[in-house]
Order: C-alpha cells, then structure tokens, then sequence
C-alpha cells in the first residue's frame, strides 16, 4: 500500500542525475501528471514553484537571477510562466562555470521564441514518461520484454508463459 506523500523511486533518477553531473541544468520534461516536479523535488537541495503566486511571476521576469539564488541543485517549477528563466539559467551556468545547478520543469512548453538559445551544452533533457507498473509497486519486474524479444524465456516461468 502507497502511502500518501511516500516517495517512489522512478527508474528515470539515474538519467537524470548523470545528466545533471555532466551539464550545468537539466530541463524534465514530459506529459502532465507524470511525477516532474516530485521527482524534481527529491533529487534538488532547493526549490521554488512560479505558478504559487503572481508576484513570483512578475519577480522571475523582472529579476530572473532573485529566482536562481539558493542550494544547489536548484529546482524552479513552472519556469514557463517567466520564459526569461531559461535564458538566465544558460548565462548563470556560463558564469558558474559547473554542473549540477538548476532543475527545470514544467507542465507546459512556451512557444519558441527567437531570442531564447537552445541550451546546447549547458541545459539537458530528460523526458519522464508515466510510471511503469514495476515503479508503481504492480509488477514484479520478473518479465523482461529485452530478453523476450531475444527469444530468451528464462524469465516467464510460472507466469503463464513458457517454462524452461
């Protein structure tokens, strides 16, 4: 049973952790209500969420770099709703010169806008998919479709399926 406010450890951390050893931010992104911003939470030092208040909002695109003060990793939520957010994490990454800074996500992608760099280099991207049934604690993880498909059925034993 899946307490209320207990964390589940998603398969996709890993990524997500080598991707922020190895680049100054990561951006998570994905559908809504796949779990980016719990999964943010648990792997960043410090956070703050845009979509909290309007103030918030004002202060990201007045100020962006009040937003990217504190502990690092640093998660901002919603950074969509302030698009400057993004141009001021790749300068802040530049100017730091290290990696692991900023986690990014949102629930929605803002439309492109010429004057917003790519982040080559410096921003990541990790795509959260919804949780598998193993991550979810509905599966036993025993089935394992890779070896399947290699026509290796050691795995499905007692299953239904084939027994070696």
């Amino acid at each position: 049973m899946i307490l209320e406010g207990e964390y589940l450890y998603r398969i996709a951390e890993n990524e997500i952790t080598e991707t922020l050893a190895a680049m100054g931010a990561v951006l998570i992104q994905g559908a809504r209500a796949v779990g980016k911003s719990t999964i943010a939470k648990h792997l960043t030092q410090s956070g703050i969420s845009l979509d909290t208040s309007a103030s918030l909002i004002e202060l990201a695109k007045l100020s962006p770099e009040v937003i990217l003060e504190g502990a690092t990793p640093r998660f901002i939520d919603e950074w969509q709703l302030a698009p400057s957010i993004w141009n001021a994490v790749r300068h802040e990454v530049d100017v730091r010169q290290t990696t692991g800074q900023f986690v990014l996500a949102g629930s929605a992608t803002p439309a492109d806008d010429v004057t917003r760099h790519t982040g080559a280099g410096r921003i990541g991207r990790v795509t959260l998919m919804p949780m598998t049934l193993y991550e979810s604690g509905n599966s036993t993880k025993q089935v394992n479709f890779k070896k399947l498909f290699q026509d290796d059925f050691s795995t499905v034993g007692g299953f239904g399926g084939l027994s070696v």
